[in-house]
């Protein structure tokens, strides 16, 4: 019988924040796999734990996922952690969560502390929607299209930053979203906690006269509609009708979809865009 992998969620910064249920698991588990052993030995030693580690991080991930779905199918039971928070949220677990399923292998989650919702919370910003980006990438085309993808999004951003990269991301956000609300989680649950609002012009001279120090979660407002919706008006009105119309056309669409995508864009009838064109 195939033993069972489970995801546990561990401490974002105070140690206390582990759960009962979690602990447990650890204890009786046959294997955990940890990003880093040398800093999941420091939970280990704390809680008294003696469950034997072994490596899962991102350099491994495929192959390792592999060797541990041996084990799992071979009736052992592995418990998944991350050096903090919740596995498989911007982590290698979602290769194992993967290559567990397609094996036919049982995965559960013991919930715990999360960054990225504990930083969300504490913002001050909408909460019930939002876009959670992780770490943006380090390839410069990749970045550039994400940024401009999240440029338009409307719901709340979060995203995840080191501190020698946060003037440099807080730049581009500058110039890709312009001074929008953002408030700055730093060292979440930590003794040093810090939650900072700001714009995000604010933020960045800020952080160009203070070193950022620890971990940071970024909450960013997203794009406010009714000024989305106020700016495409007043882009639009500055087309006359037929100039609307064939614009759309010179792209691709037929006559018929480009007056009725006119009319929405300018907020009037079909029946009005067809008289003007008259």
């Amino acid at each position: 019988m195939a033993g069972k992998l489970y995801l546990c969620a561990t401490p974002i910064g105070n140690l206390g924040d582990i759960t009962a249920r979690t602990l447990e698991c650890l204890k009786q588990v046959d294997i955990i796999a940890a990003e880093d052993t040398r800093n999941s030995m420091k939970l280990m030693t704390h809680f008294d734990i003696h469950t034997p580690l072994t490596c899962y991080h991102e350099y491994n991930k495929y192959d390792k996922a592999d060797k541990l779905v041996g084990e799992l199918l071979a009736g052992k039971d592995i418990a998944l952690i991350t050096d903090a928070g919740t596995p498989a949220i911007s982590d290698p677990g979602e290769v194992l969560v993967r290559k567990c399923q397609e094996a036919g292998v049982g995965v559960t989650s013991l919930p715990g502390p999360s960054a990225v919702i504990t930083a969300l919370t504490l913002s001050g910003l909408p909460t019930r929607r939002f876009a959670f980006e992780g770490f943006l990438p380090q390839d410069k085309t990749e970045r550039r299209e994400i940024l401009k993808e999240l440029k338009d999004e409307y719901r709340t951003v979060v995203l995840y930053e080191a501190p020698h990269h946060l003037i440099n991301t807080l730049s581009e956000l500058n110039e890709y979203f312009g001074d929008r609300k953002l408030t700055i989680a730093r060292e979440l649950t930590k003794k040093h906690e810090e939650i900072l609002k700001f714009t995000v012009c604010e933020a960045l001279s800020y952080y160009e006269h203070e070193e950022p120090r620890g971990e940071f979660v970024l909450v960013l407002e997203g794009r406010d509609r009714q000024k989305a919706e106020a700016e495409k008006r007043a882009f639009y009105e500055e087309m006359s009708p037929k100039e609307h119309v064939e614009k759309y056309i010179s792209e691709g669409m037929d006559r018929k979809t480009a007056m009725k995508q006119a009319a929405k864009d300018r907020g009037v009838s079909k029946r009005d865009i067809y008289n003007a064109l008259l």
